[in-house]
């Protein structure tokens, strides 16, 4: 089944009589594939370039939406912050060279440093600035910084949440309080979420999906690691 797919995808090369083709490093065998097909139907073959692949926060597979380890460029800034912050130290170098935008002589800098023993917390920081402003600009990547280090390295809320009107003293059990809020996309979603440990109300983790939640004036609602509300 692999060989008869390899040829589907080279007749792509053939149709379109293709001068280069460009794929990730996984890729290698389909486009190789497309060389030799054109080779045996007469036509010059394709030149091929390969890309190595970013690997996912997962630090196994690669990044993939489908697999959920993915860091988004659409996402907002404190939550494209505090993705990179959470790729393993292993990974630093890679996310800088593949994801970063900066110039190889930076990354080869970041990587001594690494070698002599600098906190590779540090460099993840600026790591993450970097990925940030890339994106978005030098002023949002500051502030995810510093939100970032308000909320972890300093352990307190973070000034700047969002707000939303709920009715005072409307008692739901979690799951459905937090769809109303669109915190989440469905019930089983937000089930998974509080049965995981995910959920906090006003600091304590709820981990009873039935148990009545009231509203309150001022009450804050911690979803995983970096959603508060």
């Amino acid at each position: 089944h692999e060989g008869a797919y390899s040829i589907m995808q080279a007749y792509d090369s053939v149709m379109l009589k293709a001068d280069v083709e460009i794929g990730g490093t996984d890729q290698k065998f389909n486009l190789l594939a497309g060389r030799s097909l054109m080779k045996k139907l007469a036509l010059p073959p394709q030149d091929v370039i390969t890309l190595p692949l970013l690997i996912g926060l997962d630090g196994k597979k690669k990044m993939s939406k489908s697999l959920n380890n993915y860091i988004g460029i659409a996402e907002e800034p404190n939550e494209m912050f505090g993705k990179v912050m959470s790729i393993s130290d292993e990974m630093i170098v890679d996310y800088a060279r593949l994801a970063s935008g900066i110039e190889d002589f930076e990354v080869l800098e970041m990587e001594k440093e690494i070698k002599l023993g600098e906190n590779p917390k540090n460099i993840k920081e600026r790591l993450a600035v970097q990925i940030v402003r890339r994106f978005y600009n030098e002023s949002r990547a500051e502030k995810a910084r510093e939100r970032f280090n308000l909320q972890f390295a300093k352990k307190e809320i973070p000034e700047d949440i969002p707000e939303a009107n709920y009715e005072l003293g409307t008692c739901k059990d979690l799951p459905q309080m937090l769809l109303d809020l669109k915190l989440v996309n469905s019930k089983s979603e937000a089930r998974r979420l509080v049965l995981g440990g995910g959920v906090k109300i006003d600091g304590a983790k709820i981990e009873d999906t039935q148990a009545p939640i009231c509203g309150h004036e001022g009450m804050i609602i911690q979803v995983g690691k970096r959603r508060f509300l």
